[in-house]
């Protein structure tokens, strides 16, 4: 009877750990990852694209039912800020001074905690809470993202988070004597692919 119960616990017990284990991704090497900023002027739009992001995140195991995971219970991502280029050398430079870039060479993102919500087969949604630092400060913001489990398990994530430069204590900048002035609004948007 006593082997009996301890089977029975045994199975419980690993259908559980089966049922919740994380599984360790990280950003496609393979893929093209893409992480734009973009903003306005008074003289015209601008965009900025960063180069070789870094990034890694755990998913729970797929559910069979929709085939997308169950849980993230953890997502790091990072930039160098002087990856960040927009084909014109002087705006770059301009831009990593604004951001302090000799100081606070990353910009980066930690979560701190997250929901997610099955959309349809394969597709699903992540609200996710977590730390993004900026030139040395850091504030909590909520990330609405679009996930998709492709046909190789890796996993594609895209989303658009507005910010404003003076939550992280930078004051827009302006140039040529301030007949150009750069907008506090700034997009920032991601198509990332993870992969086990």
């Amino acid at each position: 009877m006593k082997r009996k119960i301890f089977l029975i616990a045994l199975i419980i017990s690993t259908s559980f750990t089966a049922m919740y284990a994380q599984v360790q991704y990280k950003l496609s090497t393979s893929k093209e990852q893409t992480v734009n900023i973009a903003g306005t002027s008074n003289v015209h739009d601008w965009k900025m694209t960063a180069v070789n992001p870094i990034g890694e995140a755990e998913f729970g195991a797929l559910s069979g039912d929709n085939n997308v995971p169950k849980t993230l219970s953890a997502l790091s991502f990072s930039i160098n800020s002087k990856s960040l280029k927009s084909g014109n050398n002087t705006m770059d430079n301009r831009t990593y001074k604004v951001i302090k870039s000799d100081a606070y060479p990353k910009i980066s993102f930690k979560l701190s905690s997250a929901q997610i919500s099955p959309v349809s087969q394969n597709k699903f949604t992540v609200k996710a809470t977590g730390a993004l630092t900026i030139a040395g400060v850091t504030r909590t913001v909520v990330l609405n993202v679009k996930g998709e489990v492709k046909a190789d398990q890796s996993i594609t994530c895209t989303g658009t988070e507005k910010i404003q430069l003076t939550d992280y204590n930078i004051q827009p900048p302006s140039y040529m004597l301030g007949a150009m002035k750069v907008g506090n609004d700034i997009d920032v948007s991601f198509a990332l692919n993870l992969q086990k």
